[in-house]
């Protein structure tokens, strides 16, 4: 057994001998020393740096446009609807009139009334003239199957515009 790897390992060393000492592998020098010969790095130069010129900042002198006295005098000059920042908030103010659901109609003699049920899970009575909705909608209408709303929408501007809305009966209560 010894032998055997012995004469194994003679054997393998005869075979790379052959790639070192034998002519095969002169053809592949000879030509990359050919191609080497041609080649040197080329590094190209760094481009020209421009110099740095400060910006003079001069908007000091402009008026802000998110100054508080000038939003004011905004909302003074803007005609048309406004809110009444002095009433009282009704409790149904404080949700998104799309969170509100009519579930029904109370009848008093000429009087109607609406019942609203908030996400909260309360049911809560109004009238024409109440407000809800967090855009300061004001009822001006109460039928069978819809509350009629007109909202205070405010635009970009500063200027209020009056919003018709309607908030339907809810179509699960419809059913029964």
């Amino acid at each position: 057994m010894l032998t055997f790897k012995r004469a194994l390992i003679v054997a393998l060393a005869s075979m790379l001998s052959a790639c070192f000492f034998g002519d095969e592998g002169e053809d592949l020098r000879v030509w990359m020393e050919e191609q080497a010969n041609g080649m040197r790095g080329k590094v190209e130069p760094l481009p020209e740096v421009k110099p740095y010129e400060p910006f003079a900042y001069a908007a000091y002198e402009l008026l802000d446009p998110y100054n508080a006295k000038k939003m004011e005098l905004a909302k003074q000059k803007a005609g048309g609807p406004q809110p009444d920042s002095t009433r009282p908030r009704e409790l149904l103010e404080s949700y998104d009139l799309e969170k509100l659901r009519m579930v029904g109609t109370l009848q008093r003699g000429k009087t109607v009334q609406a019942l609203i049920k908030a996400p909260d899970g309360n049911l809560y009575r109004v009238s024409v003239g109440n407000f809800m909705g967090q855009n300061f909608g004001r009822i001006t209408g109460i039928s069978e199957t819809e509350v009629k709303l007109v909202e205070l929408v405010g635009d970009s501007g500063g200027d209020w515009k009056e919003q018709a809305t309607t908030l339907p009966l809810d179509e699960a209560e419809q059913r029964k």
